[in-house]
Parts: structure tokens; sequence; C-alpha cells
């Protein structure tokens, strides 16, 4: 692996921790570690969302990435000592058989693999369909339930993908799991960092959400705490550049810059705020990516609804093989994903957030 710089160490250790939905205080110590240095106030919802603070006057703005990742939990285990599970998140069956997983235990880690029937003993025509989810099970090397139990697994317990987070041979191309969404959680600790010693006519929130995975939940409470004025949901996106891919399915290319999402299936984005970071990002050339995800939404789906209605927009990081154990992005992304941010927020005095709220 390529040395790894301030930056990447910080990506490794976030995407290496583990959380699933309702199961996030590793992920939330990662990223309180992180963000801590350039918050005012660090605080934590009655749910576990985080949310660092800079500064007290002036609008109130919210960026968010959540802390959950997708993974499964454990619900039985059977006489001879395999786990049924949930998925916990959407996952597409056909990218989970044969991978390695930990079950993270009281008394410790536990290594399993995804298993199912061998293709061997099925019928031809049941070879040609893919395996229902229902059908798979854990293998952690158990002879019995009791052996599994001695080592401290039990219902209730989360699973999570192991992977290894990979610098590839092209630097810029980062392989981990969990990037859905530990670069939102990344964006917002680098946004904190570059504005920590700037003098702001605004106060900046850092929040790590919640169970965004299975509802948005942590992003409707502490938008309710926060009460912000104007939100970014900072989160991963499609990205339209592997074989097979049409650009009528998805538009975004490694390293061409952020995705602004224009409209979701939890939000269509403030005209307003939308209009306004596409000015900032034209006038210091910073290259963005206009996108649309018909199917998916991100925590602005949620904030954009709370206290009074709240001008958000999501801007996303365009990644491969979202939802699996392993997904790729550019790092250019990231970076230039953060400079916008952070030239947005610059900009936000209260008179400007009075005419984006009401153009």
């Amino acid at each position: 692996m390529a040395k790894l710089d301030e930056t990447l160490t910080m990506l490794k250790d976030l995407t290496d921790a583990r959380g699933i939905p309702g199961n996030e205080r590793e992920v939330r110590e990662v990223m309180s570690k992180y963000i801590a240095p350039y918050a005012d106030e660090l605080s934590v919802d009655g749910l576990g969302s985080l949310i660092a603070r800079k500064g007290e006057t002036g609008p109130k703005v919210m960026v968010a990435g959540h802390l959950d990742e997708v993974g499964f939990m454990v619900t039985r285990i059977d006489d001879k000592g395999f786990l049924r599970f949930q998925t916990v998140g959407g996952w597409w069956s056909q990218v989970m058989l044969a991978q390695r997983v930990t079950v993270v235990t009281n008394k410790g880690d536990v290594t399993g693999v995804i298993g199912s029937k061998p293709p061997h003993v099925i019928s031809a025509e049941a070879r040609k369909k893919p395996v229902d989810i229902k059908d798979m099970f854990i293998d952690i090397g158990a002879s019995s339930r009791e052996e599994a139990e001695s080592w401290g697994v039990k219902p209730g317990d989360m699973v999570v993908p192991y992977f290894e987070f990979t610098v590839m041979n092209n630097e810029k191309m980062l392989l981990a799991k969990a990037w859905d969404n530990r670069i939102g959680c990344a964006i917002a600790i680098d946004v904190m960092k570059h504005l920590k010693d700037e003098k702001l006519e605004n106060t900046v929130y850092g929040v790590g959400t919640i169970q965004e995975e299975v509802g948005l939940r942590g992003a409707k409470t502490s938008a309710q705490a926060i009460q912000p004025d104007i939100a970014f949901g900072v989160d991963v996106g499609i990205a339209g550049d592997t074989p097979g891919i049409t650009e009528k399915e998805a538009l975004s290319k490694l390293g061409k810059g952020p995705q602004i999402i224009i409209y979701d299936a939890s939000m269509v984005a403030h005209k307003g705020l939308r209009d306004f970071v596409t000015g900032v990002a034209d006038e210091l050339n910073i290259p963005y990516q206009f996108d649309s995800v018909p199917g998916g939404g991100t925590d602005s789906g949620a904030i954009h609804t709370t206290h009074r209605g709240v001008p958000s927009l999501s801007i996303t990081i365009a990644t491969r093989y979202i939802h699996s154990h392993a997904a790729i992005l550019h790092r250019d992304d990231y970076e230039n994903a953060v400079k916008l941010i952070v030239e947005v927020i610059k900009r936000l005095n209260p008179e400007t957030v009075n005419k984006i709220t009401f153009e």
C-alpha cells in the first residue's frame, strides 16, 4: 500500500470503523476524534448523531454525512452453529455470496463468510437465478449453537463487510468498504478544518447522522436539534463510467468533480441554494457535475422538511459499487467537494442566506 498521508489516514480510520444502522458508536468515536480540534462544542443527540459546532451567531449552516454503513444483523443461530441474518440497509443479493464478514460481539470479533447451498446440488434452472437473501447464512466455523454462543455471538449482533482500505495503482483511486457514507463524514470534518481560523458571519455544524440507510432517521433528530437555516447533505452518488452503463442511466464520471443533485426520490434541490453553489463553483473554477437519482435519497431529504423548512442541497461523490463490500471513488472529487462547500460557507452571511431562502 502507498504511504498514507494525513488525509488518507483519516479516510482509512473512518472506513475501517464498523457501524451498521443502530450501531454507530465506533464510527462516532472516530469522527469525534478528528473533528473535535476544529469545533467549539461537540454534542450527541438522543439517538446518537454527532453534532460539532463552530461559532454561535448568524445563520446556522449544517453539513451532514451519515455514520452508518449497510450491513447485517444476526437474527438466529441454528443447531449446527450457522447464523441466520437480516440485511440492514439495501443489498443486492448478487454481491453478497462468499464474501467475508465480521460479527461484532461483546466478547470480540468473529470472522465469517456468507454461504448458501452450493450450485453442484441444485438444478440447472435454479443455477441461472440469483440466490435469495433469505436462503443465505453466515458460516463462522462453529459446530453447534452452543459453540457459537460461547464465542459471544447472539441475536442482535451487528455483522459488517470485511475489506482493507486500499490506495490503488492510480493513487487518486481509493478502494474501501463503507464509502457510503464515511466520505460524507470526512467532508464534514475537512470543511470544519478549513474553516477553523476563518472569521465567519454564520455558525457551522459538522454532523455525523445515524441510521440514514434505514430511513434518514438521525438527519431528522439532529436537524430538529440544530434548526439550521441552510443544509448540505454530503454523501456518495452513482458513477456512470463503468462498462454497460449509458448516460441515460447515470451521467457522472470519477474525477470530474462533486455531484450537484438536482432531483432525487427524497427532495427537489432548492433552486436558490443550487444556483448559489454552482455560481461559486463557476467563479472559482471548481469542477462539478449535475446529476439526478430518481431511485434514492440522502439526509437532505429529511433535513429540508424539518423546523420551518430548510433550503437544502445534496453534494455527493460519484462512487462505483456502492452497497457492496468494496467501492471506488476519486480523491480529487472529495477534495473539490470540500473546497466548494468551504467557499460557499464563507459567503453565507445573513443577507445572502435571506436572498437564497426567498429566491
